[in-house]
This record gives structure tokens, sequence and C-alpha cells, in this order.
């Protein structure tokens, strides 16, 4: 199974969408703009944050490459942001996973 930044990782959008996400997510504020993209009081923890943002933006995508009247780009914009901004906040808290180093005699090859 793949991790929250993995599933982030995978995610293949128009360039275009992306950079522009990228220029907003400097901005992102969780408080203001995860309580309005999620239209939720309560705001949930980061990791959970991004899987209901995935599922949000896998349909907005899904509107977008079927060229349906319903689609926004803004919002589409709004959720990828709000991707982003959560993975900022999940790599700031997430603890290294220590790597024990083999030394070259003892590898397997």
């Amino acid at each position: 199974m793949m991790d929250v930044l993995g599933m982030i990782g995978a995610l293949e959008r128009p360039k275009l969408l992306v950079n522009a996400a990228r220029h907003g997510v400097d901005e992102y504020d969780r408080e203001r703009h995860l309580r309005r993209v999620l239209r939720a009081e309560h705001l949930p923890r980061p990791a959970e944050a991004i899987v209901r943002l995935l599922d949000l933006e896998s349909a907005m995508n899904a509107q977008c490459v079927a060229k349906q009247a319903e689609y926004g780009i803004a919002r589409h914009l709004d959720l990828l942001i709000a991707l982003m901004g959560e993975a900022r906040i999940v790599r700031a808290t997430s603890r290294p996973v220590p790597v024990q180093l083999v030394p070259q005699a003892d590898r397997v090859t």
C-alpha cells in the first residue's frame, strides 16, 4: 500500500495547473483554506486531510477530463494547493526512518 505522500507523487496533472498550485502553496493557511476546501467545521489531521483531498481532486480531475460544465479550474487549483500544503505539513512532522548502512563487503549482489 502506498503512503499518502506517494499517492500525491503519483498524480499526473497538467504542468500549468501544477505550477500555478506551487505558486499558491506558499500562501497556504491551513485554518482558513482547508476549512473552505473541505467544507468542514473541524479540521482532520494532515494525513486524513490528504486522503479526503485526493478523493475530491480525483473527482475534479474526472470532470476536467470529461469536459463537464461543472468543472471549475479555481476549485481544482484550490484542491491542489491544499494537497501541497498538507504534504508539507506531513513531511515537516514525519520522523525520519533510520537506515542501517550495510558495509560494502557484507552486501548481497
